[in-house]
């Protein structure tokens, strides 16, 4: 299997449904499938593809301890550093509960924006929380398994807009669906329906502007550890230990792969025990990699902030402001995965 690190990981049974996981860490609006699109650094010019063994043939997976879902939580970090710059498994459901909250953010613009015109805008696929393997938040993967997340909360809306003109934008849809179907506006609809995705893109690409260059670069700081001597050699432990719990892979992407096919061919019934044995394993078998990992991308993270103080600076400054202001003025909430 090659696993190019410049696309998200979307498992098999995901591909036509929202992403809910993948191996490396992407600033910018992440998409499904074929459509996905990368605003800041294209990682892909940093990292060469990865191969490795076919996986072996699925098995059983070992009875799995039933835990409740995963929760919701509305604390924010003391420093929105830790949102933008995780260099933790568990700093990065900070950084999910942004990336969703930007998501979230387009789609309150647009619904307004369609609102005022008196249509309505496509269905669209609920928005989840994507889970960074590149940084694996183990301690929430023991517990849930390799995809399970808190559910996203329906969006409260905003204040309604009267009298207001919308704005027409640039840029894509944002994950929002397509500018085709009807509402009650008339033959104008799909006309309108694009120019209040448009504003809705816009938006968001607004308050992605505050922090997505600075987390692009930050994300590019971490390739090199996978090429660190010390991260190899806890790394060559991971078949062995994956072996003792019946999973035979070569490497890492051979386990991802694995869990793929585990997950496209189980029935949907017994799909919550298999995920939650792969991922219980994974975070065991995974804990000397973070062990090593951890402390290394926190060194990394320190020089970082020295080397780009004065956007930093102006990161800590502005961040929380421009999130308190989309949610007063389009209703979306901050809330962020927790075990």
């Amino acid at each position: 299997m090659v696993r190019q690190a410049d696309k998200h990981r979307v498992p098999a049974r995901h591909r036509h449904r929202p992403c809910t996981w993948m191996r490396w860490p992407m600033p910018g609006p992440v998409r499904c499938a074929a459509t996905l699109r990368v605003t800041v650094v294209a990682v892909a010019a940093l990292v060469t593809a990865a191969c490795s063994a076919d996986p072996a043939p699925p098995s059983a997976p070992a009875p799995a301890t039933r835990v409740s879902a995963a929760r919701l939580s509305a604390a924010l970090p003391d420093d929105p550093v830790l949102m933008v710059l995780p260099a933790t498994g568990a700093e990065t459901r900070w950084t999910q509960g942004l990336d969703v909250f930007v998501r979230q953010e387009a789609r309150a613009v647009a619904a307004s924006c369609a609102h005022d015109h008196g249509t309505g805008l496509p269905a669209q696929d609920p928005i989840t929380f994507i889970r960074y393997y590149e940084l694996p938040d183990l301690d929430f993967v023991a517990r849930h398994g390799m995809s399970a997340s808190a559910t996203v909360p329906a969006p409260t809306p905003g204040p309604v807009r009267t009298g207001t003109e919308a704005r027409t934008g640039d840029g894509g849809d944002d994950g929002r669906g397509s500018a085709s179907g009807s509402g009650s506006g008339g033959s104008g609809d799909t006309a309108v329906v694009r120019r209040c995705v448009a504003e809705g893109t816009a938006a968001a690409t607004e308050l992605r502007d505050t922090y997505a260059a600075l987390q692009g670069q930050w994300f590019s700081t971490l390739v090199p550890l996978r090429r660190d001597p010390a991260v190899l050699h806890a790394l060559r432990g991971l078949p062995g230990c994956l072996a003792r719990h019946g999973i035979e892979v070569r490497d890492e992407n051979g386990f991802f792969a694995l869990a793929d096919t585990r997950e496209q061919t189980t029935a949907a019934d017994r799909l919550p025990a298999v995920e939650r044995a792969l991922g219980s394993a994974y975070a065991e078998c995974m804990r000397p990699v973070e062990a090593v990992r951890e402390p290394a991308r926190l060194r990394l993270r320190a020089r970082f902030l020295a080397d780009h103080a004065a956007e930093v600076r102006t990161l800590r400054a502005s961040l929380f402001a421009s999130l308190r202001r989309a949610t007063e003025a389009h209703g979306p909430r901050l809330v962020f995965p927790a075990p």
